[in-house]
């Protein structure tokens, strides 16, 4: 019962909600401050949470992640992503599937889709203009699509690829406000009442997405080359241990999957890391010299381990998660976290923000400090940017690796200033977090050598 969870929240549920949906970060700030780092909010049509930004508890969840349901507790997604994504199963269903997906997105694999990465990023920055402002979340979002595109869907080429560009973006961001992204919390403004209404725009757009990648699989069906290295030829190719492969419906509902969770989040995280970077010049000179110091010949997998790029790419991540909160964990049965008594179907989100914003683990957590990583190395319950438990997002190594060589290939040929001297503030953007307007920039000129 509500009476019996921690610190609750006192005000009405619908203004609750209505903060939740408006400024989520602000939100957790002001009410850990006045109950501490465990306290429980409800949002009116949606329920009752537990918000933790306690390592010790979250570690005691973690630890427990068998006994809670956590694709129950991503409905809210479930119109989006379909129901065959990973992110709303649980049980033996959620282990099959993630043990069939994680192969492409480590080891090997990696190294493949690195110069791919690389190649990317110089084809979409030669189009910059010395003087010419740029929107830096734009123009990352431009890259991490192609990536998407081409590593992740196979599509390099061809009609298919040219329709799916211009569809993915548009469909992304029919939710690039709080505004707007308040349909994916309000089910009364779910209504598909054809395209003059944006939820029936939102669905139109998601079934052209659906039939352009049911159409791909299809056409891959025929031609069987086990030679291709692309993500869905991969997963198409997996086998379980039954020797089951996984339905054209489930590919279809994961590649949407991969798609919200790989494309938006790589996007924003970069624009955050050259906002913080061109606003700190020491920073900036300190991974020039580490870049420069590789030489012309270099492996990308070598920039992969610069200690230095790997810090700030780390305490980018760290000051800007791109949800606030991790997957909602629901209980099965009572349990005691933290040492209060909880009932069955009590749903907990630990805060990625509260807990990387603690004082006690990053001291000055406001200030953007990448030396923090080099003098310090952070548990899983400490630094969680990419989840936890059971639940740790299955891309988080080629998110990583994404982000260095972007940023790695960008500072080594350009010499970028921010176009705005002003603080950029985080928004929501349907349930990720992202910077009001983007963050401008200008390219000023090019390094010597480029």
């Amino acid at each position: 019962m509500l009476s019996q969870l921690p610190n609750s929240i006192t005000s009405p549920s619908w203004w609750q909600l209505i903060n939740w949906i408006a400024d989520p970060i602000g939100f957790q700030h002001r009410y850990s401050q006045k109950y501490g780092d465990i306290f429980s909010m409800h949002l009116s049509g949606i329920g009752s949470y537990v918000i933790i930004g306690n390592p010790q508890a979250i570690q005691e969840i973690f630890n427990q992640d068998s006994k809670f349901d956590i694709g129950r507790g991503n409905e809210l997604a479930k119109p989006l992503l379909g129901q065959n994504s990973l992110m709303l199963m649980d049980g033996d269903r959620h282990r099959r599937e993630r043990k069939l997906l994680m192969p492409p997105f480590h080891g090997e694999r990696l190294q493949a889709y690195a110069k791919q990465i690389c190649l990317i990023t110089n084809q979409i920055t030669s189009q910059w203009q010395v003087g010419q402002p740029f929107v830096a979340r734009s123009a990352m979002q431009k890259i991490s699509l192609e990536v998407i595109v081409q590593i992740v869907f196979g599509l390099s080429e061809g009609k298919r690829y040219q329709q799916l560009k211009p569809l993915l973006t548009a469909w992304v961001d029919m939710t690039d406000s709080p505004l707007r992204s308040s349909m994916l919390f309000l089910s009364f403004l779910q209504k598909d009442w054809g395209t003059w209404t944006p939820w029936g725009r939102m669905k139109q757009r998601q079934r052209q997405v659906h039939d352009l990648l049911q159409a791909e699989i299809a056409q891959k069906r025929t031609k069987q080359d086990d030679r291709r290295g692309d993500v869905l030829s991969l997963m198409m190719a997996a086998r379980d241990e039954n020797g089951q492969a996984m339905s054209d419906e489930e590919l279809t509902d994961e590649l949407l999957t991969i798609l919200f969770a790989g494309h938006e989040t790589t996007a924003t995280t970069l624009a955050w890391a050259f906002y913080q970077i061109h606003q700190h010049p020491d920073i900036l000179e300190k991974l020039q010299q580490e870049l420069d110091s590789l030489g012309d010949n270099h492996n990308p997998m070598e920039i992969a381990q610069l200690p230095y790029l790997t810090a700030v790419c780390q305490e980018t991540l760290r000051m800007y998660p791109v949800i606030p909160v991790l997957f909602p964990r629901i209980t099965k049965s009572s349990m005691k976290i933290a040492g209060y008594e909880f009932d069955a179907e009590t749903t907990f989100m630990p805060s990625i923000y509260l807990v990387h914003y603690r004082e006690d683990l990053y001291t000055n957590a406001e200030q953007f400090k990448p030396e923090r990583f080099l003098e310090r190395h952070y548990s899983a319950w400490e630094y969680l940017p990419f989840g936890g438990g059971s639940r740790r997002c299955l891309g988080y190594a080629l998110a990583e690796l994404e982000m260095k060589l972007v940023l790695a290939t960008v500072l080594s040929k350009y010499k970028l200033a921010l176009a705005e001297d002003k603080p950029v503030k985080v928004q929501r953007r349907g349930f990720t977090l992202a910077p009001v307007g983007g963050v401008r920039m200008v390219m000023t000129g090019k390094r010597s050598g480029n």
